[in-house]
């Protein structure tokens, strides 16, 4: 009688193993659609600057000095100082890496924050095209990596503040 239980538990604990999978969370392509919205949310409120922009150790920040950022509800972004506006896109989407590692090896929000301007490549705007990671976010700050696959000493950081 005591195997007959035995053997029934093992049987019952092997169907629950197989039947669950870590996997499951990661490949769920929905898992973070409420953090991406919260993203989506403070970015679309009121207008933001940059305050960091840094590329390759190369503190470019005063390119974007004069600009406001206003990130629109339809996925439009437009980057105005008065005199010159630039009309781009933007989203916020998963990350399309397969792990929760980051580029530059942390352990970071797999959200990408994707900026695109139809700008010519010699514009500083141009600087701005990518599907940065997100470092971190509050309703005032979001914190940007980019880092290069091919080169990871080749590192953009990029930092947007509320206005």
């Amino acid at each position: 009688m005591k195997n007959l239980l035995f053997y029934g538990v093992l049987f019952i604990l092997s169907l629950s193993l197989v039947s669950c999978s870590t996997d499951d969370d990661d490949n769920n392509p929905n898992n973070n659609a409420a953090e991406i919205s919260q993203v989506e949310a403070a970015a679309e409120t009121g207008t933001w600057r940059i305050t960091s922009y840094v590329d390759s150790g190369e503190d470019e920040t005063n390119d974007f000095n004069s600009f406001d950022f206003t990130f629109e509800t339809n996925g439009t972004v437009t980057a105005t100082n008065g005199v010159t506006t630039y009309a781009g896109t933007w989203s916020v989407t998963g990350d399309s890496s397969s792990s929760n590692d980051d580029d530059d090896g942390s352990n970071d929000s797999d959200l990408d924050f994707n900026i695109s301007f139809p700008v010519a490549a010699t514009d500083d705007f141009e600087d701005l095209n990518d599907d940065w990671d997100i470092v971190s976010y509050t309703d005032n700050t979001i914190n940007l990596v980019d880092v290069d696959d091919d080169n990871p000493n080749d590192t953009e950081t990029l930092v947007f503040q509320r206005n």
